[in-house]
């Protein structure tokens, strides 16, 4: 009996043993992987411009804008809130920096514009109204006199050049009346000389008229060696009294 209660035992204990080396051999269960983190909320960006850059004061600017990941939008100075994109345009009196903030869940961010005003040049003054020229000014400044070699009344190529222009100027202005004066130098007699400078200043006439010119508007007188326009006794200064001159009108002076 007693033999029997040991093998009982015996056999309760080898079964135990066998049961506890199964248990260590079941497969363990593996443990959930850990949740992962939330992804981060991203920052707002901006984009800013301001064209034209540089301006004269009292000009206008055009601002504009671009953004994204922001919920609040605030352009300064002057403007205010606006919208996450969009222009506008503002007339700086000042050279300005414009700054737009954005802000989001992400974060705040600011981008600037700088805007420079230039002083515009002062305004040239007013031209002083120009005086006006007298018909008997411009004859003055664009007729020319016709010179003669000694003791001749021919017209010479020089004489040729000079009458041509006048006769130019007298069809550009065809009521313009004219005197032709026959100037001689001091040698010789005062009647010779008068009818030499008659000659001269009919000569004179006589060429305009073949170019066109009407001889009614003409006038001629001699003053002989009575008018020099130089006084000196040589050749040179008798050279400049040996002439045709005209003046305007055909009353004589």
């Amino acid at each position: 009996m007693q033999q029997q209660k040991r093998s009982l035992a015996l056999l309760a204990g080898l079964l135990g043993i066998v049961l506890l080396a199964g248990a260590c051999h079941k497969k363990q269960v593996a443990a959930a992987p850990p949740a992962a983190p939330p992804a981060p909320t991203p920052a707002p960006t901006l984009h800013l411009t301001a064209e034209p850059s540089t301006i004269e004061r009292g000009q206008s600017v055009t601002l504009s804008w671009t953004s994204q990941n922001a919920t609040d939008l605030t352009l300064e100075p002057g403007v205010g809130k606006v919208p996450a994109q969009g222009s506008t345009t503002v007339t700086p009196q000042e050279s300005t920096t414009y700054a737009l903030t954005a802000t989001g869940p992400g974060g705040s961010v600011t981008e600037t514009a700088r805007v420079t005003v230039t002083t515009p040049p002062p305004a040239a003054p007013p031209e002083a109204p120009k005086a006006e020229v007298s018909e008997e000014e411009v004859f003055g400044q664009s007729i020319k006199d016709a010179f003669f070699d000694y003791d001749k009344a021919d017209i010479r190529p020089d004489a040729q050049q000079a009458l041509t222009s006048d006769a130019d100027f007298l069809k550009a202005h065809p009521n313009v009346k004219s005197t032709i004066e026959g100037h001689c130098d001091e040698r010789g007699s005062e009647e010779y000389n008068f009818g030499l400078g008659d000659r001269r200043a009919t000569a004179a006439k006589s060429f305009l008229v073949n170019l066109g010119i009407n001889g009614d508007l003409i006038n001629t007188i001699s003053y002989g060696k009575d008018r020099p326009s130089c006084t000196d006794h040589d050749e040179a200064c008798w050279q400049q009294n040996r002439r045709a001159h005209f003046h305007y009108g055909t009353e004589a002076k």
